[in-house]
């Protein structure tokens, strides 16, 4: 894989394990300030049953201080004074709609005296003459509030780290394909001149008494026709291209053609079809010419020029997810297999990734290309089908009709 592929990997772990971290201390941080709230919930009750008990065995006066600032003091912590266990005998801070009916009012206590037995043991509250009560009690609602905050934490920070995701692949989405249609009007412009210019001398030649019939012209006639082939590519990529319905067979086998005389001869292609000849697709001549020269070549290097390649058009079942809107049109597939060396399961998702090349001097460029041509201009697929070690592999172009 290119060390430029190998570089962003790294990076994407290193952002990951940073959001982990900071998700992680955030928690951790928070999880300790609700300990600490705990315990200050868990000493007031404690100083307010100590409160209480002061309160019932004093012989004088009750201090207004007790009274008023640790008594009334408690004005979050809700609170059920019982006098067994199972009486209620007074309760403090538990909400209470002014509609109810006593009964309804008991029944909502006992309720709340239910989940405060759950929540915490009750606190002894001695009373003279060997007399005692309970206090039972529960987290405030800034308690309750600080226990579930870390989990809101940990979808905010997921929610935010899936939106910058996005938001960063459709940025550099965006950034990439302005560097391609940049690059594919600069590549067209400047092979204009040079195509001009070649377009003159070949006339100049064949008007020429001493080249008239030399093969020679013949063959820049062939070179040139050519460099303009490729001219059309890249001013298509530059632009929108027009999508025409083409006779799907013909061009295959028109772009193979071309190609097979071009790579080695023990290299033997071959196409099948599922469908009727004369069925039409809606591609653009040139690029998808391209697409199908780029797999083709990279099926040669994987067979290192000796082997088969099988081109099987057919009918496609179409996955209405692949469109935003609109029921999805009618697909047909040209499937591209080769008794290549296979493509191992770890690459599978990279092969599409510009750089990515098991070549020495490849730039790792034609089936980004060629994925680019497919889905962006053609509104296709471009994917593995199947691919095994040793076996060879399947590509399959699936387009609209």
């Amino acid at each position: 894989m290119s060390p430029i592929y190998d570089q962003k990997s790294r990076i994407k772990i290193l952002v990951a394990a940073l959001a982990l971290l900071i998700g992680a201390g955030t928690v951790i941080y928070t999880n300790l300030l609700v300990q600490r709230v705990s315990e200050r919930e868990q000493q007031q009750i404690q100083l307010y049953a100590r409160a209480q008990e002061f309160i019932a065995n004093s012989e004088t006066d009750t201090n207004p201080f007790v009274f008023n600032e640790i008594i009334n003091g408690n004005t979050t912590i809700p609170v059920i004074l019982s006098s067994d266990g199972n009486d209620i005998t007074a309760a403090k801070n538990i909400d209470m709609p002014p509609h109810l009916s006593e009964a309804d009012s008991l029944a909502r206590l006992r309720y709340e005296l239910g989940l405060m037995k759950e929540k915490h043991p009750p606190i002894i509250v001695k009373l003279g003459a060997g007399q005692v009560n309970y206090i039972f009690y529960r987290d405030s609602q800034l308690l309750q509030q600080l226990r579930t905050y870390p989990l809101v934490q940990i979808v905010v920070i997921g929610c935010l780290g899936v939106i910058a995701y996005f938001a960063f692949s459709s940025s550099r989405r965006a950034e990439q394909n302005r560097v391609w249609v940049g690059l594919a009007k600069e590549t067209a412009h400047q092979l204009g001149t040079p195509l001009s210019s070649l377009v003159g001398w070949q006339n100049y030649l064949r008007d020429s008494d001493r080249f008239r019939d030399e093969p020679i012209v013949e063959e820049l006639g062939k070179d040139i026709r050519r460099l303009e082939i490729i001219t059309e590519r890249f001013s298509n990529i530059g632009s929108v291209p027009v999508l025409k319905d083409e006779n799907l067979y013909h061009t295959t086998r028109n772009a193979i053609e071309y190609l097979q005389s071009r790579v080695s001869k023990k290299v033997v292609f071959k196409i099948e079809t599922d469908l009727p000849l004369d069925t039409p697709a809606r591609i653009n001549v040139p690029l998808f010419d391209w697409v199908i020269e780029n797999i083709c070549k990279n099926a040669v290097d994987a067979m290192e020029g000796r082997g088969s390649i099988t081109l099987h058009l057919r009918r496609v079942r179409t996955r209405r997810s692949w469109y935003r809107r609109g029921a999805p049109p009618r697909q047909v597939a040209v499937d591209i297999t080769d008794t290549g060396k296979g493509i191992p399961k770890n690459k599978l998702n990279s092969v599409f990734m510009p750089g990515f090349t098991t070549k020495r001097r490849g730039w790792g460029l034609g089936l980004a290309l060629a994925k680019r041509i497919i889905e962006n201009y053609h509104e296709g697929k471009l994917f593995v089908k199947w691919s095994e070690l040793g076996r060879g592999t399947t590509f399959r172009v699936v387009l609209n009709q």
